[in-house]
């Protein structure tokens, strides 16, 4: 009786090593099987998203100015970023935020982020100052860089309170290496300011840095601050949207310009816009998208894990290829060559009644 019994074990042994090794080949060739294989399936994978996930450890939390909080996150080995860089923080509820890095690029086992508390916002920033505590773990993507430090022959920074953060790397960086450069530092109040002190440090002469608080000298003034600037200057700005539109408005000629969003332009939006559909090919689903409604909304109703973030057309978490149709373009980040084959489905829209998205 035993010898029978050993042969049919073989055999189902032989099976399942047989099945396992079928659905092994099977997922190589389509990563998302049982979902029909596609030809260079990126949606979800791009290279502006393609960074990995780590848990890193709170080690530090302490404020830098009014309602402005700075985190110190530790982790082993942490990949090395450039000024300009920023990072992707999942708090606990999942939602995903972006914050600048704001520490030293050369420490490679630490990231350092700051956020103001916005009181009306959409609950990132509330979030991250009542829920995020030295000695808890936080998830974190990147980093990435959007906003580089380009080579110049000389700089012109303009921040608006917040919109230092990405900002000060680029100071230190400068000051260190003896570069030609200028900061517009406007806020609320000195105290709202963060970093105010170090910055006017690294100021020693005190002809780099002007800082206009709104309570004593009301709202900085881009024109004068952009007025004699030779050309070949770059210039950067991170701050409110107002601000930006002036920087905008007066750039010079001659002279480069480098924006940081840390929310969405005015024209970012799906309203004013008719309906269409969208089909969802790897899914086999068909959705309709109602006029006003985004396609990340539509989207989410069949395929609720879908990756978003700031619903506004500038992070870049919810880029995905689109495979038929013509693509109305409302974000504020993809370049040229993204625009020609992928979208930012939480502004994006159809120019027609039909896109096909590799989702």
């Amino acid at each position: 009786m035993a010898l029978p019994r050993l042969r049919t074990v073989a055999v189902v042994a032989g099976a399942a090593l047989l099945t396992r090794r079928a659905l092994r080949r099977r997922i190589a060739r389509s990563p998302l099987w049982p979902l029909p294989a596609l030809a260079e399936p990126i949606s979800g994978h791009s290279q502006r998203r393609a960074t990995s996930i780590r848990r890193l450890l709170i080690t530090e939390r302490v404020p830098v100015a009014e309602g402005v909080v700075q985190l110190r996150l530790e982790g082993l080995a942490l990949p090395r970023w450039q000024p300009g860089a920023h990072l992707d923080l999942v708090l606990p509820s999942g939602l995903v935020r972006q914050y600048s890095l704001c520490g030293d690029p050369d420490d490679p086992g630490t990231y350092t982020v700051a956020t103001r508390l916005v009181e009306d916002g959409r609950g990132g920033s509330r979030e991250v100052h009542e829920q995020l505590q030295e000695g808890a773990e936080i998830e974190v993507r990147g980093p990435r860089n959007r906003f580089p430090l380009v080579e110049a022959e000389a700089y012109v920074f303009v921040a608006g309170g917040i919109g230092i953060t990405p900002i000060l790397p680029m100071l230190r960086s400068l000051a260190e290496r003896g570069a030609d450069w200028r900061l517009l530092y406007g806020g609320r109040s000195r105290g709202s300011m963060p970093f105010l002190d170090e910055i006017e440090k690294l100021d020693a002469e005190g002809r780099c840095v002007t800082v206009v608080a709104q309570d004593e000298a009301g709202h900085p003034d881009a024109v004068a601050a952009l007025a004699d600037i030779a050309p070949g200057t770059a210039v950067y700005c991170c701050g409110p949207e107002p601000l930006m539109a002036a920087v905008t408005a007066a750039l010079p000629e001659g002279c480069t310009l480098h924006l940081e969003r840390f929310s969405a332009a005015a024209t970012a939006s799906s309203a004013d816009s008719g309906a269409f559909e969208v089909e969802l090919r790897r899914s086999a689903r068909t959705v309709q998208v109602a006029a006003g409604q985004s396609v990340l909304a539509a989207v989410r109703e069949e395929l609720p894990n879908v990756s978003y973030s700031c619903e506004q057309g500038f992070c870049g978490t919810c880029q995905q290829r689109v495979l038929e149709g013509e693509i109305d373009h409302r974000d504020e980040l993809l370049t040229d060559d993204e625009r020609g084959d992928s979208m930012l489905i939480c502004v994006s829209r159809c120019r027609g009644g039909r896109l096909v998205l590799d989702l």
